[in-house]
């Protein structure tokens, strides 16, 4: 009688030794455990930067929109000459 039946030193794997070779495998690679997949964790910062960033321009806006006239007027004056510095400092270090 010949029995074919291997034992379990015969039957294993070349990858990791043991026969097992899924996603739960002792020395497979899984996003589960300890780091993140390649770029996952880049993506869920820059969503939630985007995310805050949204929230507050939303309550800048809400805020701009409740001011009086005069304010937003004198906020005007004060953005516009702080964007015609910082444009006058690019056309000085690019000699534009």
């Amino acid at each position: 009688m010949s029995d074919s039946w291997t034992t379990p030193r015969e039957s294993r794997g070349p990858e990791n030794g043991n026969g097992y070779q899924g996603p739960y495998a002792p020395n497979a690679k899984s996003s589960y455990e300890g780091e993140p997949a390649e770029g996952e964790g880049e993506l869920g910062r820059a969503v939630m930067v985007a995310v805050l960033g949204g929230l507050v321009s939303a309550a800048g806006y809400l805020i701009y929109k409740r001011l009086p006239d005069e304010q937003k007027d004198r906020l005007n004056g004060q953005v516009r000459s702080m964007v015609q510095q910082r444009i006058n400092e690019l056309r000085q270090n690019f000699n534009i």
